[in-house]
């Protein structure tokens, strides 16, 4: 059965409706159910008296959206923060309900409003929320220079921003709070974090706008592939920053693709390809390092990367379909290759590193087979012999990549 669009989705701000137009306005005054948290239901003062239905969201927020789809077909009116769309309620609908059946009004978004109010440029700032996510991550967005907004889930939202930036030795960075953006409360306090314990008490509606600066012995994570290896926690089963670079180069991630990292070790290649895009999804499958693999995801700022404790190919059934796979560890496991190679996605890449013969005749037994292009790596490194320095080989490791049909 074919629906009209039975709901709108109506971002107000808190200028409440003075910031609505007419036609918007007229849109909810037609609903015959209204749908919103307490404090944007409260925007609209005569709406009290009415007798009309009105759901207020429940927690945790799939209850509520599950009664909302059983109303399809009635006139629906949600009312949400800025911009539905940007870290907002109309995101969350419309994984469940198509856009033909819905209408989408923004507001101005928080994000803009801060840029109107610091005289930054949309273009050029980094953007998150911290509304139900967690704090970690924060760390995948801290560099020199970078403007960060930020969406605060409470009052005590900004304390967690600049106990981070303090631990990355970025306590001089500029933090500036801004309260009730557009509304008759509006207020804006600026300090940087290193005085940050000297600010009043702040309102739980609040948005962080960040400059991030350094100090001299700040910790600098790049934003680009092949962190170091002191970067990481790891009891020696880590794959080296220069293979891990080449690796990820292989692997080639996109925005919004997933990667099964299998044999994980301390989560390395899963972390890096999370990082390489906020979008980026990983699965780290690992038997026996998983507590290296989750100290590392929440320092590194890629706290959702999922974590599977098993033993491959196992463990490999009924997980989501992988844009890619890294075969890390366990390339001589009877059937792991198999049963990765049959979940891959069409076009999907594959690339495993072995360092042992074994996994190198499995690699080349595979190349036979299938195709695909095996490369050795060779890294040398400089180190003491007395008081010269000397090259000191690393194992090389043995790389096969393929594409499937």
């Amino acid at each position: 059965m074919t629906y009209k669009r039975w709901m709108t989705v109506i971002g107000i701000g808190e200028d409440g409706v003075l910031g609505l137009s007419s036609v918007t306005r007229s849109l909810i005054d037609a609903a015959e159910i209204l749908v919103g948290g307490d404090r944007h239901l409260a925007m609209l003062p005569e709406l009290l008296e009415d007798q009309r239905s009105r759901i207020v969201w429940s927690s945790p927020i799939e209850s509520s959206i599950e009664q909302i789809i059983n109303l399809r077909g009635k006139s629906v009116c949600v009312l949400a923060s800025g911009d539905p769309l940007w870290f907002g309620i109309g995101t969350t609908l419309l994984k469940r309900i198509p856009i033909e059946e819905i209408v989408i009004i923004p507001s101005p978004s928080t994000f803009s409003l801060m840029c109107a109010r610091l005289g930054w440029s949309l273009n050029e700032v980094e953007t998150l929320s911290l509304c139900g996510r967690r704090a970690s991550l924060l760390q995948a967005y801290i560099y020199p220079n970078a403007k960060l907004l930020i969406l605060s889930s409470d009052k005590e939202t900004p304390q967690t921003v600049v106990k981070t930036l303090c631990d990355r030795h970025f306590s001089n960075s500029k933090i500036t709070i801004l309260e009730h953006l557009n509304g008759s409360k509006e207020r804006i306090i600026s300090t940087v974090a290193s005085q940050f314990e000297n600010l009043p008490e702040l309102a739980d509606l609040n948005a962080i706008a960040v400059e991030c600066i350094p100090s001299p012995n700040a910790k600098i994570l790049s934003r680009m592939v092949g962190l170091s290896d002191d970067a990481f926690y790891h009891d020696g089963q880590l794959t080296k920053q220069e293979v891990r670079a080449i690796t990820l180069s292989t692997l080639a991630p996109n925005a919004g693709e997933l990667l099964w990292d299998v044999g994980a070790g301390c989560g390395s290649i899963g972390i890096e390809w999370m990082r390489s895009h906020p979008r980026c999804q990983a699965i780290a499958i690992e038997k026996s390092r998983t507590h290296f693999i989750a100290e590392n995801a929440i320092a590194l700022g890629t706290p959702n990367l999922k974590i599977i404790k098993g033993k491959a190919p196992e463990v490999l059934q009924g997980l989501p379909t992988p844009d890619a796979i890294f075969i890390g560890g366990g390339a001589t496991v009877p059937e792991l290759f198999e049963t990765c190679w049959e979940n891959l996605r069409s076009q999907g890449r594959l690339v495993a590193n072995v360092v042992t013969l074994e996994g190198e005749q499995k690699l080349f037994q595979w190349q036979q087979k299938y195709g695909g292009t095996l490369t050795q790596i060779s890294i040398s490194r400089a180190e003491a012999i007395g008081s010269f320095l000397g090259w000191k080989p690393m194992r090389p490791v043995i790389q096969w990549q393929i594409t499937t049909p």
